[in-house]
């Protein structure tokens, strides 16, 4: 991803978060703030896009191919929905998992 197109993701994000339309203007206006040069295009193509898909349906559905569905169906079930009976099962499988060991403890990093 081009540092262009993370500028423009990032502030349509921002104008749907904060409940504002998403127009090519706006999204400008965001990147130019903070100081980000995009291609004219960009912006264009992201309002676009916010005009044909919602962006809160695609924020919800990053990891319906793979298994990131799976967490999301459980947290609603985890609020009340779903038999006290299940609580005890989530908690066993949490102890059973060891710790996962973090990128410094290998000796390298993603941002080295």
């Amino acid at each position: 991803m081009s540092v262009s197109e993370a500028a423009c993701t990032y502030a349509a994000l921002i104008l749907f978060d904060d409940g504002i339309p998403i127009t090519a203007e706006k999204i400008t206006t965001l990147v130019k703030a903070a100081g980000v040069n995009v291609e004219s295009y960009w912006p264009g193509l992201f309002a676009k896009l916010a005009e044909k898909r919602n962006l809160g349906d695609l924020i919800m559905n990053v990891g319906a191919s793979g298994g990131g569905a799976v967490a999301v169906a459980a947290a609603p079930a985890a609020a009340g929905g779903v038999p006290d009976a299940a609580a005890p099962a989530a908690e066993e499988k949490k102890k059973e998992e060891p710790a996962e060991e973090s990128d410094d403890d290998m000796g390298f990093s993603l941002f080295d």
